[in-house]
């Protein structure tokens, strides 16, 4: 039966980081941590192939736990947080009412489509400004004339 030595998980290693460059996602880094690491334990120490297996798989698991913990303390900064939050460009602007809003829920005619908002009630015909975004749903308040 195949024994892999040291070597053979540093390889397993860089294949792994090698895949991740180009297909990204950071799936593969975690897996390159896990194998890199069985390997230097392999290097200290004998390890049956089961055993090697399983400090991969727990490998994994630690280095992704790890991962989260890291990014959930110190969370990547943008400086445009709103780039792929589809809407967002429309926070701020003005629209007229196309589908009243009756329970909340209504439509505004914007560019040549239009967007389902949410907010207070009112008729066709009346203005309102987007003041969020919640999924693909525009939140709006009333535009009172003055403020036009």
């Amino acid at each position: 039966m195949f024994e892999p030595n040291y070597w053979h998980w540093w390889i397993l290693s860089i294949a792994l980081l090698m895949l991740e460059l180009f297909i990204s996602g950071t799936f593969f880094m975690w897996l390159a941590v896990a194998a890199a690491f069985v390997g230097v334990l392999l290097l200290i120490f004998p390890i049956s192939f089961q055993l090697q297996m399983f400090i991969f798989a727990i490998g994994i698991i630690v280095s992704i736990m790890l991962t989260r913990i890291y990014f959930s303390k110190n969370p990547i900064r943008s400086d445009q947080p709103q780039l792929n939050v589809r809407g967002s460009e429309h926070i701020g602007r003005v629209f007229v009412v196309q589908d009243q809003i009756c329970n909340g829920v209504g439509r505004v005619h914007v560019g040549d489509g239009s967007w389902r908002v949410e907010g207070p009630d009112c008729p066709e015909g009346t203005q309102v400004r987007v003041i969020g975004v919640e999924g693909v749903h525009l939140k709006v308040e009333l535009l009172n004339n003055a403020d036009a």
